[in-house]
């Protein structure tokens, strides 16, 4: 059964950003989005390119570039992370804005999309260097930054010490302590319990929800993880906790598989001691894309972007894909997945249980009330079921597959949003 969207002719998108359009586009045609929403939404609101000097240890000066996209805020501050790496372009941060747009929405969280990136390598990097870039970023940027205009979290080789370096920034400038200027700090600092596992926890709680509408039971599933960073390295332990077999994981460096299931305790072990699961005793040696074609009823991707292709597509044998990872899957690969009855739970729905207890942690900050981790992990796992059962529902509404349901929610709130705040002046 082909998908009810025209996908004619269209040529693979070059970068993540042309992705992230295209996907919009799809779903506006699919819910009737009036034109002139359609095209404010096809474009930031606001975006910022800064230079970022920084003193090395060496005592030379060295300029990185920076970015902070804000893509929309009809609902609220903007909301996302901020990570280094030498492969960050303007064109990914743009598009990794716009799907916090969709996901904070789909989540149903007050907040916009927002995404920032500096281009460097902090594993050439010493931690004073570190320290000096975070804190030149955080000062060019916080002209946009701000409890109550938009609040950066941690990403891609970004840590809970980077925020707490940050909101010192912030909060010098300002001459008292601010906070709620950064979601994912240490916990002494106004950290959130639960937001370590945050991203995993959610992720589990919609993978147990679609097992149940696909009739499953967890026990003895067998689970892949192509990532085995904060997401998939959390994921692999919680979801073995709850009796799914993990049989195959895979890092930078390579992977480890075994068709009987991997001792998760002792994998976690190794990766600690040797810096990766690659060469894992009682394990089959295995590449980054062997593990998303392994042999295993979930696939989780929770690594980087367009891993997932029309070439490898047809050759993946999980029947569920949960997208810990933005952006893993090629809009033509969701093509064949869906005509191959795959369900994939799209990365705005499967990786939003890190943001929405960021935003449980910036509501605690302003409060200054915290709360209980059991607390918090049944307020994520209400959301996150929540939100599973309305992507579902649209996807049977619209005879499609599950991300255009999750669109088609996340899209149409914030057309809503914006329909009801007008254009000023």
């Amino acid at each position: 059964m082909s998908l009810s969207v025209d996908r004619s002719a269209a040529a693979a998108p070059d970068n993540v950003w042309e992705m992230a359009q295209r996907q919009l586009d799809e779903v506006a045609r699919l819910i009737g989005l009036s034109d002139a929403i359609h095209q404010f939404l096809r474009v930031p609101k606001r975006v910022l390119e800064v230079s970022v000097p920084v003193k090395l240890d060496n005592g030379a000066f060295r300029c990185y570039m920076g970015y902070r996209v804000q893509h929309n805020m009809a609902r609220g501050p903007g909301k996302g992370g901020i990570r280094f790496h030498p492969d960050v372009t303007l064109d990914e941060v743009k598009a990794l804005a716009m799907w916090m747009t969709w996901k904070c929405a789909l989540v149903n969280i007050p907040f916009g999309g927002a995404k920032g990136g500096v281009i460097c390598d902090p594993k050439t990097m010493s931690l004073q260097e570190l320290e000096n870039l975070t804190r030149r970023f955080t000062t060019e940027i916080s002209i946009i930054i701000g409890p109550e205009k938009d609040i950066p979290a941690p990403d891609v080789y970004t840590t809970p010490q980077v925020m707490a370096w940050i909101m010192d920034t912030f909060s010098m400038q300002h001459g008292y302590s601010i906070p709620g200027v950064v979601t994912g700090k240490p916990i002494a600092i106004g950290g959130s319990l639960g937001r370590d596992k945050a991203t995993a926890r959610g992720c589990l709680y919609v993978i147990d929800e679609a097992l149940r509408v696909l009739g499953r039971k967890a026990e003895g599933t067998r689970v892949a993880i192509q990532g085995f960073g904060n997401a998939g390295y959390h994921a692999a332990e919680l979801l073995s906790r709850q009796g799914y077999r993990i049989v195959a994981v895979s890092d930078s460096r390579g992977g480890a598989a075994n068709s009987k299931g991997l001792d998760v305790a002792g994998l976690i072990a190794h990766k600690q001691e040797t810096g990766s699961v690659a060469g894992f005793a009682g394990a089959d040696r295995v590449t980054n894309k062997e593990v998303l074609e392994y042999d295993c009823d979930v696939l989780i991707p929770a690594a980087l972007e367009k891993v997932i292709t029309v070439e490898n597509a047809p050759r993946i044998r999980a029947k569920l894909i949960a997208e810990a990872a933005n952006g893993p899957t090629l809009p033509e690969a969701d093509e064949i997945l869906y005509d191959r009855d795959i369900m994939v739970l799209p990365d705005i729905l499967a990786n939003a249980g890190g943001v929405t207890v960021s935003y449980f942690e910036w509501v605690q900050d302003l409060q200054e009330t915290f709360w209980e981790e059991d607390a918090i992990n049944e307020r994520l796992k209400r959301k996150m079921t929540r939100a599973f059962h309305e992507v579902y529902d649209q996807a049977h509404r619209f005879k499609t597959d599950m991300r255009r349901g999750a669109y088609a929610v996340a899209v149409d709130r914030v057309a809503e949003a914006t329909r009801l705040r007008g254009v000023y002046p």
